[in-house]
């Protein structure tokens, strides 16, 4: 189904929710709104395959339609290691377990749904989290302690990755990603309305932050190795390994 969510009058939409009308059409939303996420949720599937420890739990925090968690499960071959799949979204975790109901085959890995804030989600024995483009959805002043979390519930060599959508500390750089993604979403057909009422919409929603900043936090809470694997205009993915 077609994205059309932000044509409508602005005071009929309000902040941006991830909400029924959003679930209805989040593939499409997706494909047209960020730039390379095929790429983030195929990577983060083989980069699980590498570090996933048999035994162990494999996170997707923000599952929404459950791409991720799939991605996760198909790759990983490790012996008995369970994707746990985390949405606070009702009407995501609904969509996501139809989908996973029509695509997963015999071979892939389980994957457990869970309709849950990923903030009191209890996480033990993990080799492998995902972050996709879920942390810049947090309160800000939450953030620090959550990855704290992950960390000291990842085992020795396990992985977190990390995918957000960025801002930069040099203004003329953020303004000029800012806009060459603004030209993205119009070669993908959104109209000028639809640019900028999705814009006042994620005001105070989706709070991006720098690379800088993402990094430190990462290696504050005690990731050993850090490193960036993608990049694709103001979104950009790292792996923190413990």
């Amino acid at each position: 189904m077609k994205d059309a969510v932000f044509a409508s009058p602005f005071e009929e939409l309000g902040p941006f929710a991830f909400n029924d009308d959003v679930a209805q059409v989040f593939p499409d939303m997706i494909r047209r709104s960020v730039p390379g996420y095929g790429q983030m949720v195929g990577g983060t599937g083989l980069l699980a395959a590498r570090h996933a420890q048999p035994n162990s739990h494999l996170y997707d925090f923000g599952t929404s339609l459950g791409a991720t968690a799939l991605s996760m499960a198909r790759h990983v071959r490790t012996p008995n290691t369970q994707v746990l799949a985390i949405d606070n979204s009702a009407p995501m975790i609904d969509r996501a377990r139809a989908f996973l109901a029509e695509s997963r085959t015999a071979e892939d890995r389980p994957i457990q749904l869970i309709h849950d804030n990923v903030l009191n989600t209890p996480i033990e024995n993990a080799s492998v989290s995902a972050l996709v483009l879920t942390l810049q959805f947090l309160p800000f002043d939450q953030r620090e302690g959550f990855i704290q979390r992950i960390y000291n519930a990842t085992r020795p060599g396990g992985l977190l990755v990390l995918a957000e959508k960025v801002t930069f500390e040099d203004p003329d750089h953020a303004t000029w990603a800012q806009e060459v993604y603004w030209d993205f979403k119009r070669a993908n057909g959104y109209s000028e309305l639809e640019i900028a009422q999705k814009r006042q919409a994620l005001e105070n929603v989706l709070v991006p932050e720098t690379p800088e900043a993402q990094v430190r936090r990462l290696q504050n809470a005690g990731f050993n190795t850090v490193r960036p694997w993608f990049q694709t205009l103001n979104f950009m993915a790292w792996v923190a390994i413990k």
